[in-house]
């Protein structure tokens, strides 16, 4: 009987729209949840699919010997392809020339992710047996001869390599690269015992199977066997992917925090609404297990059917944007199963959590609140409401992120805005006091009616914050993204750098760049050292640390030192100043943390077999992503110059058209883009190799580009994000008007009988909205700046700083936003006349 009665009650209140605000919050929920994670999932898996193309595979191995046969069974177990490559260096004959190359000797399949970028078109063809394609700056320097000699055969030079997929960015492994197949090695005899060969098992396949993978395999993996994938620090891209992968994050644990602001703010109504109706239940009888079976019934198929209808919403949310998305993001597709689960799981456990303390209040009226509507029964307890509604926000935060830095970030600056919100509602009861009822004054009347709800308008105040609160913060890191990137890859970013510049070829270098009206980088020396003691404590490799040898574990490799008077542009100063004495050194702050080198500690160096001690003077961060010269350490010129250096340079060539307007297509040029003074761009390149024959010349436009792309697609993916939290946001607010219109329309019954005209209404009830506005948007701004500060300091390690334009333009904002909502919301209640109000609200 009980449930046939929940439900008659259920299908009347349905048809009168009772229940629509609240099953509007949870499909709000459950939308947002689901299609957020949805986009972003497809988006993040586009972005490290397209970034995959820079290491050629989604994983590799890259070890000194040959690995166990049985991690190639176990990938193959998985359903994951996998090629073996060698690089190996050696050099090459042809006449009287020689040269030092870098061999990549591949098996077929190779690459399994992305093209070979050749000077005749991209391709997935390997070189022919006997054949060798060779990369376009060794033609120039061997005079591009038919064929070489490597080792004991000789090879015909077939096809020139623009960029091979993943040659990864290293301007200090300057010699060519040369192409072979895996199975001309043997007939070279380069490869001896005890030869330097790197292994490289690159894989491909699922995300669930190399997940999989990596977790049998990767323990297995000794000191000299790396690990790697397109976020490791090899990868030009990692920056990119790793802070939009963060972004895309925090954007869905705003939605769920949107979510549960909106489902707690309709909760908190349907039972304000339903006082009366509790009272009058328990006077003719009904027992609280019948009451709490019936409200139970209720809010259950709510959640159900606010969580179908979240679920097809956030379906067809993806469906509609996968239209909008680029060919190459649109074909990517992860499996629905995760978000959709995570919609259900938000649906369910934000209903509960949200819902518990405002039913706990409802089913606790007592019966006398028939006679007496001020009673409203448990006024006890909001410390488990607070605590129920954050750990249902972290506990889903958690679950999708998988980040207690993103959760706890969120969760933090929740705690701020109820701690403000707070705090302004003890202020506005208390001076609300000295507020008449003036019914003359619209600015009296709203704030009269401010302070009459001074709780209703706190929780109103949740749902406004919440919304600007988040609009503010996504918009705010996704400028700040974009605007990194940027400076990391102007228009004019190098596309080209220059190696091994003898110290005599510096000056004539200049003379040939500046006659090309090429605009080329500082030329930086380049120094090969061996980090040897810190603070006199002699460092050790972590092969002498794994045979239980005592000492700190240091950097078993040469480094490449510089030296410079002044910081460089791509470098920020965190700790110190930079070097002004001939004994102090600038260290980059990653190698800083890793070594646990401080400002004042003594680094000595091994430098040509001689001994150099200098004290850390500085601590500096380095952008990686700029693709310009950068280095560990910097040392001033007198400290360096006993000895012997090359030296780098990078410079900017246009792909497109020479800066005197003469445009590609000329015939005189046979289509070759032009350097500054028109000479093509081939030619300057040319011309630049037989006048420097020393000097190496590494083409990364190629990569540039692709960096690019790679950056755009990124771009877009915050804009769709922003443009559906803004979506989301624009959902509570509208919801939020509802929360109070019962007894915003008793009010106006009463006003108008007490003689108050339309006008100043309207402009009472325009007043009071725009002034919730304009506190939502000032507490939005405290609270979006310090979740900033946050989020900026403690996951996207970006610079801080203050948003000052934000405290005029959020409360302005949010002032006319939320009013011109609010009056739209009450415009039919103020066009009411007083009898038609008094029939209404009856």
């Amino acid at each position: 009987m009980e449930l046939s009665l929940a439900w008659r009650l259920f299908k009347r209140e349905l048809q009168q729209g009772q229940l629509l605000l609240i099953i509007l919050a949870i499909t709000l929920a459950v939308l947002s949840v689901s299609g957020l994670a949805r986009v972003s999932e497809r988006l993040q898996v586009a972005i490290t699919g397209q970034a995959s193309q820079f290491i050629a595979a989604d994983r590799i191995i890259d070890s000194p010997v040959k690995i166990d046969a049985a991690i190639l069974t176990k990938a193959e177990d998985l359903g994951l392809k996998h090629v073996t490559n060698m690089q190996f260096n050696s050099m090459v004959y042809s006449g009287d020339k020689f040269q030092l190359v870098t061999v990549r000797a591949v098996e077929t399949g190779y690459p399994l992710k992305g093209d070979i970028e050749l000077t005749s078109g991209k391709t997935k063809a390997l070189p022919q047996a006997g054949e060798i394609w060779f990369e376009t700056r060794l033609g120039g320097l061997l005079g591009y001869p038919k064929s070489i000699e490597l080792g004991n055969s000789e090879f015909v030079l077939s096809n020139e390599i623009s960029r091979l997929p993943d040659a990864g960015f290293n301007p200090f492994a300057s010699s060519p690269v040369v192409l072979m197949r895996m199975e001309d090695v043997a007939k070279t005899g380069v490869i001896q015992p005890g030869s330097r060969v790197t292994y490289l098992y690159q894989f491909a396949g699922d995300e669930a199977s190399l997940t999989a993978f990596e977790q049998s395999v990767k323990p297995l993996l000794n000191s000299t066997q790396r690990w790697v994938d397109v976020q490791s620090g090899d990868s030009p891209i990692a920056g990119a992917v790793k802070r939009a992968e963060r972004f895309l994050l925090l954007a869905s644990l705003m939605g769920i925090a949107l979510a549960c602001a909106a489902i707690g703010i309709a909760a908190q109504r349907y039972c304000q609404r339903h006082y009366d109706v509790v009272a009058m239940l328990k006077t003719f009888g009904a027992s609280a297990k019948q009451i709490r079976l019936l409200f139970g019934t209720h809010l259950l198929l709510v959640t159900l059917m606010g969580i179908v209808l979240g679920l097809v919403g956030g379906v067809l949310l993806d469906f509609g944007i996968s239209y909008l998305l680029p060919p190459e993001i649109a074909a990517y597709s992860p499996p629905l199963t995760r978000p959709l689960l995570l919609g259900v799981s938000t649906g369910l456990i934000s209903a509960f959590m949200f819902s518990a303390y405002p039913l706990m209040r409802l089913l606790a009226i007592p019966p006398l609140r028939v006679l007496q509507r001020q009673l409203e029964g448990l006024q006890l307890g909001m410390w488990l409401h607070l605590l129920l509604s954050l750990g249902a926000m972290a506990l889903l935060g958690y679950l999708y992120s998988q980040s207690w830095a993103l959760t706890l970030t969120v969760v933090a600056a929740v705690l701020l805005l109820g701690v403000l919100l707070s705090v302004l509602g003890f202020v506005m009861i208390r001076l609300g006091h000295s507020v008449g009822m003036k019914t003359t004054n619209p600015l009296q009347l709203a704030l009269a009616g401010l302070r009459r709800r001074a709780r209703q308008n706190a929780v109103q105040l949740v749902g406004f914050s919440a919304a600007l609160v988040l609009l503010l913060t996504i918009l705010a890191l996704r400028q700040d993204l974009l605007n990194e990137w940027q400076k990391q890859l102007p228009e004019n970013a190098p596309n080209y750098f220059l190696v091994n510049i003898a110290p005599d070829d510096a000056k004539p270098l200049n003379d040939f760049m500046t006659t090309k009206g090429i605009v080329a980088t500082d030329i930086y020396p380049v120094i090969r050292g061996r980090l040897t003691q810190i603070n006199g404590e002699v460092l050790i490799s972590n092969e002498q640390s794994e045979a239980g040898e005592k000492g700190r574990v240091g950097i078993s490799r040469e480094l490449n030192l510089t030296w410079r008077n002044t910081l460089p542009a791509n470098n920020e100063l965190l700790e110190g100043h930079f070097n002004q004495a001939v004994d102090e050194v600038s260290v980059e702050s990653g190698v800083a943390d890793r070594l646990g080198i401080g400002i004042g500690d003594k680094l000595t160096y091994v430098i040509d077999n001689q001994e150099l001690t200098v004290k850390v003077a500085s601590i500096r961060t380095v952008h990686w992503e700029t693709l310009q010269p950068n280095f560990f350490m910097i040392f001033t010129q007198e400290a360096l110059a006993p000895f012997a250096y090359t030296s780098m340079a990078s410079f900017y060539l246009n792909d497109q058209q020479a800066t005197n307007d003469q445009s590609t297509n000329d015939p005189a040029t046979n289509g070759q883009a032009l350097s500054a003074d028109g000479t093509p761009k081939d030619a300057v390149i040319l011309a630049l190799i037989q006048q420097f024959p020393t000097i190496s010349i590494i083409d990364v436009g190629a990569m540039v580009g692709q960096l690019r792309q790679i950056i755009e697609q990124v771009s877009l993916s915050l804009t769709l994000v922003l443009a559906l939290v803004l979506l989301a946001s624009a959902l509570v607010l509208i919801a939020q008007t509802e929360a109070g219109m019962a007894t915003r329309q008793r009010e106006l019954a009463v006003l108008r009988t007490f003689g108050a005209s339309g006008w100043l209404l309207r402009s009472a009830t325009g007043l009071e909205f725009a002034l919730l506005g304009g506190i939502a948007g000032v507490l939005a701004v405290i609270v979006a700046e310090f979740a900033l500060y946050l989020l900026k300091t403690q996951v996207f390690e970006l610079n801080v700083y203050m948003h000052w334009p934000w405290w005029g333009i959020a409360p302005v904002s949010g002032a006319l936003i939320v009013a011109l909502l609010g009056v739209w919301r009450c415009r039919q209640l103020l066009s009411q006349s007083c009898s038609e109000l008094l029939k209404a609200g009856s």
